[in-house]
């Protein structure tokens, strides 16, 4: 989450704050939650089926999720899945971090052509 940077639309610094995060049920933990909430990032994740339960328990209510921005998630899904039928994206033969991420924009400049 530290790494995120947010492109500007105009000159200036990137930003290192999005507005909103969306993420699957496996990010879905006290410590992820905590974090946006502290730095002010509004987040659509969706709770684990225990973590519903201990919240009940407890009597607390749910966290605010919204179905409609989270189905906007599916373009990035299936970007990444299309990125995944590179094997040596997919597989991870790089070991250094720097020629993976190579990898990978090499990918998507392939991707953008086609």
């Amino acid at each position: 989450m530290a790494a995120v940077r947010v492109p500007r639309l105009g000159l200036g610094r990137p930003r290192t704050r999005p507005q909103h995060v969306i993420a699957d049920k496996g990010y879905s933990s006290r410590a992820i939650r905590t974090y946006l909430r502290r730095r002010g990032i509004s987040a659509t994740i969706p709770e684990r089926v225990d973590q519903l339960a201990g919240r009940a328990h407890r009597g607390h209510r749910r966290c605010a999720f919204d179905p409609a921005r989270y189905k906007r998630r599916n373009v990035v899904e299936r970007c990444f899945n299309r990125l995944k039928q590179f094997r040596g994206i997919a597989t991870r033969y790089d070991k250094l971090a720097v020629h993976y991420q190579a990898a990978v924009t090499i990918a998507c400049l392939l991707l953008w052509l086609a």
